[in-house]
C-alpha cells in the first residue's frame, strides 16, 4: 500500500460526512449561534473519527491477520504500535478541542472518547455492541447542541436517541450472523425511530416538512436493505453503505424547520458521502 492508501484505508472518509452532518443537526437543534464555536466542534468530532477508525484496526488486529489480511496492519503496510499511538493522540486532540469550546461540551467530549474505545475494544466479543455505537452518535448530537445558543435542549436528546436507535439497527443488519431463525428481521424495527419521533413530534408548520422527508428516508432504507433482503445474492456491505449514508438523512429530519440554506448543506453531506464511499472499503456505521 502507498502511504495515500493506508491513509484512507484507516482513516475511512467516507463516514465523516455523516458525523459532520450529527454536529450540524445537533447544533441547529440546540438553536444555532455561537458560529465562532464551530471550527472546535467540528474539528473535534473528526479528530475523534479519526482516532475511532485508526484504533478499530488496531483492536480488530488479530482478526484481521486471520481473515482480512488486505488490511493496513496485517499487510504490513503500517504497525499496529503507530496506528494505537496515532489513534489515541487523535482522541486527546479532539476532546481537547471541545474543552476549548466549554466545559460541558468538553465533559461530553471526554465521554464520547471514552466510548469509542470502549466499543472498539469489545465490538467482537459483544452482541450488542451495535447499541454502543449508538450511544456514540448520541453524543455527537448532544456535544453539537451544547455549542450552540441554547445548549442541550429536549429536542436534542430525543432525536439523538432517534438516532442511536437507527445506528443500533443498522449495525445488527451488518451482523448478520449473530441473529437467526425466525427472529432474524427483528433488528430493522430501530430503524424506524427517526419516523416514528417525527410522527409524534412534528407539528402545525413543521407536519408536511416531516412527512416529506419521512417518505425520503424510509424510501432510502428499503433501497439499502434490498441487496440483503430481497436479492438471491446477499450483499450486505452495499446494505450497510446506504444505511450508513441514511444517517444524514436522519439528522435532515430531525432539523425539518430548518431554513433551505441548512438543507442544501446535508445534501451535500450526503452526495459527499456517496463519493467518499467508493475508494475504500465499505465497513459498519
Amino acid at each position: 500500500m502507498t502511504f495515500l492508501r493506508t491513509w484512507l484505508a484507516l482513516s475511512r472518509p467516507g463516514g465523516l460526512p455523516t458525523v459532520w452532518s450529527n454536529c450540524l443537526a445537533g447544533w441547529w437543534l440546540g438553536g444555532g449561534g455561537n458560529t465562532e464555536r464551530l471550527p472546535f466542534l467540528f474539528g473535534g468530532a473528526t479528530l475523534l473519527y479519526f482516532g475511532g477508525a485508526f484504533l478499530n484496526d488496531a483492536f480488530d488486529a488479530a482478526f484481521d491477520q486471520d481473515h482480512r489480511r488486505v488490511r493496513p496492519i496485517p499487510s504490513g503496510a503500517i504497525g499496529l504500535e503507530t496506528v494505537s499511538a496515532c489513534g489515541l493522540v487523535s482522541l486527546g486532540i479532539g476532546a481537547l478541542c471541545l474543552l476549548w469550546v466549554g466545559t460541558v461540551s468538553g465533559g461530553l467530549g471526554l465521554a464520547l472518547a471514552c466510548c469509542i474505545v470502549c466499543y472498539n475494544a469489545i465490538h467482537r466479543v459483544l452482541t450488542l455492541s451495535p447499541a454502543l455505537l449508538g450511544i456514540c452518535r448520541f453524543f455527537l448530537y448532544v456535544i453539537g447542541a451544547s455549542t450552540a445558543a441554547s445548549g442541550v435542549t429536549g429536542w436534542s436528546i430525543w432525536c439523538g436517541l432517534a438516532l442511536a436507535m437507527y445506528i443500533t439497527g443498522a449495525g445488527w443488519v451488518a451482523r448478520p450472523e449473530t441473529i437467526s431463525g425466525p427472529g432474524r428481521y427483528w433488528p430493522l424495527a430501530p430503524l424506524a425511530a427517526p419516523i416514528l419521533l417525527a410522527q409524534i413530534m412534528d407539528d402545525n408548520g413543521y407536519r408536511q416538512a416531516g412527512l416529506l422527508l419521512s417518505a425520503v428516508l424510509a424510501l432510502w432504507t428499503v433501497r439499502s436493505l434490498r441487496p440483503s433482503l430481497w436479492s438471491a445474492e446477499k450483499d450486505i456491505p452495499r446494505t450497510v453503505a446506504g444505511l450508513a449514508a441514511g444517517i444524514i438523512f436522519v439528522d435532515l429530519l430531525a432539523v425539518a424547520n430548518a431554513p433551505r440554506e441548512i438543507s442544501v448543506i446535508f445534501l451535500l453531506l450526503f452526495g459527499a458521502a456517496l463519493l467518499l464511499q467508493r475508494p475504500t472499503p465499505r465497513r459498519a456505521v
